[in-house]
């Protein structure tokens, strides 16, 4: 990536005692370089004042620190990793806007798209959670807006995704985003990446499910909102960037073991019942098997 951009001049407020309508909370690991252009590219994603909330589950706290500083924002330290979803509700907890984004620090935002996507909102008050278009660095699509998996699709998509891209199960599960053209489009869940959530609902349904130490948090949140009668709703004209992993690039063995001890988990719970016990083993089965040929991957 590029060097960070400089800070530029704060964005004008209509009015300087307007109280902010919107909590980031931004959930880091010993962040770097990208924390510092989330901050700076959000500065222009709003022309209303945004309560800022940095989590830092690491150990060295000085680039979050700097981070929430520049911004006006607050650090919040656990004292230890609480994996992302219960991180991020410590973020959201005590929160007085009517809106919150729960969002990675390797997210650059695009100058209104916070704005955008709260107006969205506004207009829907079906919506949940609403989330951009994220695109990945090279200006393609990043799968941001997808269906809740199914047994067969899952399982597919599990099994052949990275062996056979095109295959008819992974080709479904993508099928909520393939799409560009239209406004909005009701998903089965959104990317934790980037999430706007309608605070109300958000507490409704006790926000993230702390059982889920990383992964699939945001798919189970997905699921909750739209039992409680809330839309999970894309809004593919309001884009932001996600550069991705910066997190864990230099050690994926770690984040490949949790993403798939955090589908077993899932899957296991929404087909829980006695009957389905030959399906339960057949996924651990399958899952262990896509693991094994992930970790061995170059």
């Amino acid at each position: 990536m590029s060097t960070p951009p400089s800070p530029g001049p704060a964005p004008a407020h209509p009015a300087d005692d307007e109280a902010p309508r919107v909590r980031v909370v931004c959930v880091v690991y010993h962040p770097g370089e990208e924390l510092v252009r989330f901050v700076r590219t959000l500065a222009g994603a709003s022309t209303h004042p945004v309560e800022l909330v940095v989590v830092d589950n690491g150990t060295d706290h000085t680039v979050a620190q700097a981070a929430a500083d520049e911004a006006g924002g607050r650090l919040l330290v656990p004292g230890r990793n609480l994996g992302y979803g219960a991180a991020a509700n410590r973020g959201a907890a005590g929160a007085g806007a009517p809106w919150l984004v729960v969002a990675n620090s390797d997210i650059e935002w695009t100058p209104g798209s916070l704005d955008r996507l709260v107006a969205a909102g506004d207009e829907q008050p079906s919506a949940g959670s609403l989330g951009p278009m994220l695109l990945n660095t090279d200006g393609t699509m990043y799968p941001s807006a997808r269906a809740l998996p199914s047994l067969r699709q899952g399982a597919g998509h599990a099994l052949f995704g990275r062996v056979w891209p095109g295959n008819p199960w992974t080709r479904a599960y993508h099928a909520r985003q393939e799409s560009v053209g239209g406004y909005l489009r009701e998903a089965g869940w959104l990317s934790g990446a980037c999430l706007l959530l309608r605070r109300s609902a958000f507490e409704q349904v006790g926000g993230f499910d702390e059982s889920y130490f990383m992964f699939f948090e945001d798919v189970d949140l997905g699921e909750r909102l739209g039992r409680a009668g809330w839309e999970n709703l894309y809004v593919p004209d309001v884009q932001v960037t996600h550069v991705g992993g910066t997190s864990w690039r230099d050690r994926p063995a770690p984040m490949i073991r949790a993403h798939h001890a955090s589908a077993r988990q899932y899957l296991e719970r929404r087909y829980a019942h006695w009957y389905q016990a030959p399906v339960r083993l057949a996924l651990r089965i399958g899952l262990a098997l896509r693991e094994r040929l992930q970790l061995r991957a170059p």
